[in-house]
């Protein structure tokens, strides 16, 4: 080793309280690690006071020693001998203080008549490998003039799998709501909660807004435009027979909402004629616009034609009056 020259001897040096103290692990008393005369004995040490450490320094003379790997493989050696236990025992006393606060948390947690379930997730193997997040409760804010029926189609379609419970508010910007929104109303609360099931609670707002928009956690405000893409949202979160993101007609469905988006936005009842047209090219030969089973595709077409009295049965294809029959038994609005 290279010989160190003393620093700053003319003062006292204070070594720090602030850490743990140190075993000294120093081999050097042990003959077997002793060298010939004008060597070096333990080449690793840790000294436990400055007086060793100094009077260790001023003791030095030029000779080097190499570094010997049997010494610092006995010194690791003894150094684990000793703490093991020790460490065993901080372990033991740390995992007993844990299990003590797990049981005051408990009674906290009782004394205040708090439920010990825990929150609902998402299944990300069912959800189209979406990563798990608790379920937040969601606000829909909507016009009187643009019901978003698709609450209630989804309420009626997913009785027996998905409870979706809306409970209605009118904000202060709302001086009457009119009778066509508290019809939809009472005709949400005919429908049974099933709290046995998988629910989500949905909070639904009548303001006097532009477009229903959807603000699906408390804590930022991001809100989601368009009833279709509310749909899109609980399609996602909802039973697994209505996610379809894995399903081979994803794209379809996807397209099938878009339309839906651009026909609520038609100006004129040529152009909402344009885009029926659209729809029953969508649906050919099949029983639903997802296939042989109702899809949220379904739910959109649905509440969309609701939500434009302009069309009328003239406007529709003989393709879409029957699947209008078929979709009513299922969304019964």
């Amino acid at each position: 080793m290279y010989e160190l020259k003393t620093l700053l001897p003319q003062f006292d040096i204070k070594l720090p309280t602030c850490m743990y103290e140190l075993k000294n692990v120093s081999l050097s008393a042990d003959p077997a690690t002793s060298t010939s005369s004008g060597g070096c004995k333990g080449q690793l040490r840790l000294f436990q006071s400055k007086s060793e450490f100094s009077s260790s320094i001023n003791s030095r003379n030029s000779v080097t020693c190499a570094l010997d790997l049997d010494i610092l493989g006995r010194q690791i050696q003894h150094l684990l001998k000793d703490d093991t236990a020790s460490i065993a025992m901080r372990q033991e006393k740390l995992l007993q203080q844990l299990e003590a606060l797990k049981t005051q948390l408990g009674k906290i947690r009782a004394d205040l008549g708090v439920c010990g379930k825990t929150v609902q997730h998402t299944t990300a193997y069912q959800n189209g490998g979406l990563k798990e997040v608790p379920l937040q409760d969601i606000v829909i804010n909507g016009h009187p003039n643009f019901i978003p029926y698709a609450l209630l189609a989804l309420k009626n379609a997913w009785r027996d799998l998905y409870t979706v419970n809306v409970k209605t508010f009118t904000h202060s910007t709302m001086a009457d709501i009119g009778p066509a929104a508290r019809e939809f109303e009472a005709k949400l609360a005919k429908v049974p909660v099933n709290n046995a099931l998988p629910n989500i609670n949905v909070t639904l707002i009548w303001k006097n807004c532009e477009h229903t928009e959807m603000i699906s956690s408390p804590t930022m405000y991001v809100p989601i435009y368009g009833e279709v893409n509310v749909i899109r949202y609980l399609g996602r979160v909802g039973p697994v027979e209505y996610r379809y993101e894995g399903s081979p007609l994803c794209n379809e469905i996807d397209l099938v909402l878009d339309i839906c988006y651009q026909l609520l936005r038609c100006s004129t009842h040529k152009a909402q004629v344009a885009m029926v047209r659209l729809l029953d090219k969508r649906l050919q030969q099949q029983q639903y616009f997802g296939g042989s089973q109702m899809s949220v595709a379904d739910i959109g077409v649905y509440s969309s034609l609701i939500r434009i009295p302009a069309i009328t049965d003239k406007d529709l294809t003989p393709a879409l009056l029957a699947w209008r029959k078929r979709a009513k038994l299922v969304t019964q609005i």
